[in-house]
């Protein structure tokens, strides 16, 4: 059991990390990027940085390069503010959890709009037929 210290690691990465993007990053090549999470291996020589990025398909991956590109930049401000022997490689990767929750919601909207039209239609055509609710039809 390697013990808690990959996940600490990543949490003080996750954290520096984003204050790097924020305030040392001025590459216009990156749009509104937020670090979601680091998982660090358990030998502390890589961490997998997890990013949330907004916009279309060519402005994600646009964002991705420039942060793959600044990984050593990224990488030189986290020694400075992390005090260890020898900092992990960094790997950045997108997160595509919020692109996916939302399309979630937007399938349970359709669903839900789609029940509410059928209990619609089937109470109207109850209606019409003379036969209403707890009513046996004839």
């Amino acid at each position: 059991m390697p013990g808690r210290r990959p996940e600490r690691l990543g949490e003080q990465i996750r954290e520096e990390v984003s204050q790097i993007i924020l305030g040392e990053l001025n590459d216009p090549r990156i749009g509104f990027v937020t670090v979601t999470d680091v998982e660090v291996s358990s030998d502390l020589r890589n961490a997998r940085v997890f990013v949330s990025i907004l916009g279309n398909d060519e402005e994600v991956a646009r964002s991705l390069g420039a942060l793959k590109a600044a990984a050593g930049f990224i990488r030189w401000h986290l020694g400075q503010s992390l005090n260890l022997r020898h900092l992990p490689e960094l790997h950045f990767a997108h997160d595509k959890t919020a692109r996916t929750a939302t399309r979630i919601e937007e399938i349970l909207k359709e669903e839900g709009y789609k029940a509410q039209t059928r209990e619609s239609d089937h109470a109207s055509s109850n209606a019409s037929d003379g036969s209403g609710p707890g009513e046996p039809d004839q």
